[in-house]
């Protein structure tokens, strides 16, 4: 009896689980799960930050807790108030390709990163 009774409340949960996604889905959300309730500007395209100079070096951020295009932007919108630098972050790789035309301390990029929240694994 006990086994028939915890079958019901998976099905009955699994019902629910289902049914928040296809309701989600056919709402127009992007990104089910986001923190934003997926009405985040990360689930679409972000215009790139233009530069003031020419672009004097590149390097690549691995960045852990990322699991969205929300935590995606989140970054792209921190590491993008640093003046001269311009980022263009993926959550799926756990990477940010940075830009920039001044000189930037690596410091300066791992604290913005980390003051979100996120964990800068290495700079290259």
């Amino acid at each position: 009896m006990a086994d028939i009774i915890a079958v019901l409340i998976l099905l009955v949960l699994i019902g629910c689980a289902v049914g928040y996604i296809i309701k989600a889905k056919k709402s127009g959300v992007k990104c089910i799960g986001c923190p934003a309730g997926g009405t985040c500007p990360g689930s679409g395209n972000m215009p790139k930050k233009k530069l003031d100079g020419r672009v004097i070096g590149r390097k690549t951020m691995k960045i852990s807790g990322m699991t969205c295009a929300h935590c995606a932007m989140n970054v792209t919108q921190m590491l993008n108030q640093i003046d001269g630098v311009r980022a263009d972050v993926n959550f799926s790789s756990g990477k940010a390709k940075i830009s920039y035309d001044r000189k930037v301390e690596d410091d300066v990029l791992k604290n913005a990163v980390e003051k979100i929240g996120y964990h800068v694994i290495s700079i290259s």
